[in-house]
């Protein structure tokens, strides 16, 4: 039962349960987090909701890991506190965890027991066998879920990579052994599942980034996801066979590149540059390796498009590549850091213009394979928008496979031997990271807060004598208003009229009602605002009677 990462990209959180419901057990895979959209202003992060397992800790036996992308451990920190159960991950990604908590102030220490592929431990009714797949960051694995009811194979997120520049390929051998075990449900990665073909392996685009960075006369910028270690090291290794140093920009990227020296995936990549060492380095002997590739406001590359780094700077005849892809929703960030610095006349260079990225999840021939590997009897499309998951269930059909599940988050599907099929289901949503706090939309007051974006606010204090007369003319602070209306006339003024006139049209005897003076008010100048310019305000009003 997936609580997040189905029918969206990111927030992947699922949930397997075994046992008749008073005596069930269940375990998480993955606990991720997503990033909030110009529609929900102020929020940090994006949580599933975990309300549904929280009712259910005594129950739960264990948090597995596949890999350590943001969007699969990355609300760890925040959730963990609430369930408190034992976490299993590679050593990379509890290395990461481990820095990640660090630079975040009361944090939770969170124990973690570490497995590598290959590795195989049991979580009360579960068998987890952990399986070597091939990914855009050191140690991602798939997980052979086993139950006395059958195995399940949970894929994460992966590719079919002969070639990667690190780690192992995808272990095809074991795959294919545990599709002769017999394999009762496969749930996997949809991401690229409108893509035909084969995604081209990450040695081609080190040899391509090689070729461009040989023929850059100026600086070179290279933008990347902070995690994508083997992309920062294939970047870096060219750097050097082209005689440039490498500096290295985003507290993100260090913490990422400081683990995976630690545990040797560095190995021949020189010491990179300090920032302040950048301005002595000749503009034709430097390659700039940062963070910022989906726009991100405070990401070094966003501060170098608005030139505000003290030390660090690209100017005209400079290069950008960007070695990634826009995330949906990221688009227009993106191109606002792109015209920035093409007004500056630095040069851009992204994937439509040559070999500079490739995708870390699965083509449709790749996932030909897979099933092919596997030949499950029930498939469950996951990790992908709607979009993604409808071509992914049209593929699993044409495969053969009997049953094809297009479950949604909070759907629970009954995984059995012959078939899966939807058989309730419990209340999702999502959790909003805002400062130090974690609660829902309305806890956090963000529905409030995304109309004050549209229609501002204003605050009226109406003061009554004892004669229920007013003092003096109402007060008023608005907020987010135009100053004037179309004919300029000033837009306060218009709303204090509004105001004084309602106050003024209720007898004297019934404005001892605090209440009805409030509402009167409020409706005029929501009205006069309205009339004046064709919106309505957040209005509060004040009442002081005496």
């Amino acid at each position: 039962m997936p609580l997040g990462g189905i029918g969206e990209i990111g927030m992947n959180l699922a949930l397997y349960g075994y046992g008749p419901e008073a005596e069930r057990e269940w375990i998480v895979v993955d606990c991720g987090v997503s990033f909030a959209g110009p529609d929900m202003p102020g929020v940090d992060l994006v949580f599933p909701d975990i309300r549904f397992l929280e009712d259910k800790l005594s129950d739960l036996k264990g948090i597995v890991i596949t890999h350590a992308h943001e969007d699969h451990y990355g609300a760890l920190l925040d959730l963990w506190p609430r369930l408190k159960a034992p976490v299993y991950a590679t050593e990379f990604s509890a290395g990461l965890l481990a820095a990640k908590r660090e630079g975040e102030p009361g944090a939770p220490k969170i124990p973690v027991e570490i497995f590598k592929a290959g590795d195989r431990f049991k979580l009360g009714a579960f068998e987890i066998e952990a399986i070597n797949v091939t990914h855009s960051i050191p140690e991602p694995v798939a997980l052979a879920i086993r139950t006395p009811s059958g195995l399940v194979l949970h894929t994460g997120d992966w590719k079919i990579d002969e070639r990667p520049v690190l780690g192992q390929p995808t272990d095809e051998k074991r795959l294919r052994e545990i599709g002769d075990e017999g394999v009762m449900t496969l749930v996997c990665d949809s991401t690229n599942a409108m893509r035909e073909g084969v995604s081209p392996s990450e040695t081609e685009v080190a040899a391509s980034l090689r070729d461009i960075i040989q023929k850059a006369s100026g600086r070179v910028a290279v933008t990347t996801f902070s995690s994508n270690v083997g992309r920062i090291r294939s970047v870096a290794l060219a750097a050097q066979e082209c005689g440039r140093e490498v500096l290295l920009m985003g507290r993100s990227m260090r913490r990422t590149i400081d683990v995976a020296r630690e545990l040797g995936y560095m190995e021949g990549v020189n010491d990179f540059l300090t920032e302040q060492d950048f301005g002595y380095v000749p503009r034709d002997k430097v390659v700039i390796i940062l963070t910022g590739s989906q726009g991100e406001p405070r990401a070094a590359l966003a501060r170098l498009s608005r030139d505000e780094h003290p030390q660090v700077a690209l100017a005209k005849g400079d290069l950008i590549i960007f070695s990634s892809r826009a995330i949906p929703g990221n688009e227009k960030p993106i191109i606002d850091i792109k015209n920035a610095f093409l007004e500056r006349g630095v040069e851009i260079l992204e994937d439509s213009d040559a070999l500079v990225h490739v995708s870390g999840h699965p083509r449709r021939s790749e996932l030909r394979k897979m099933y092919e590997w596997l030949r499950p009897q029930t498939a469950i499309p996951a990790h992908g928008e709607p979009a993604h998951l409808a071509a992914h269930a049209e593929l699993a059909r044409e495969l053969g496979v009997k049953h094809v599940v297009e479950a949604r988050n909070g759907k629970m599907v009954l995984l059995s031997p012959g078939k899966g099929e939807i058989v309730d289901e419990v209340p999702v949503g999502r959790l909003y990271k805002d400062g130090r706090l974690l609660g829902t939309a309305e806890d956090m007051g963000i529905l409030e807060r995304r109309r004050l974006s549209f229609v501002g606010q204003v605050s009226i204090l109406i003061e009554l004598d004892k004669k229920r007369a007013l003092k003096d003319d109402p007060d008023i602070v608005s907020i987010g208003l135009p100053i004037e209306d179309g004919e300029g006339e000033d837009l306060e003024d218009i709303l204090i009229d509004a105001a004084a006139d309602a106050v003024e049209s209720i007898p004297p005897e019934r404005r001892k009602d605090a209440d009805k003076v409030r509402e009167a008010v409020r409706r005029a100048v929501r009205s006069a605002a309205y009339e004046a310019w064709g919106k309505k305000p957040l209005t509060t009003v004040f009442v002081t009677i005496g």
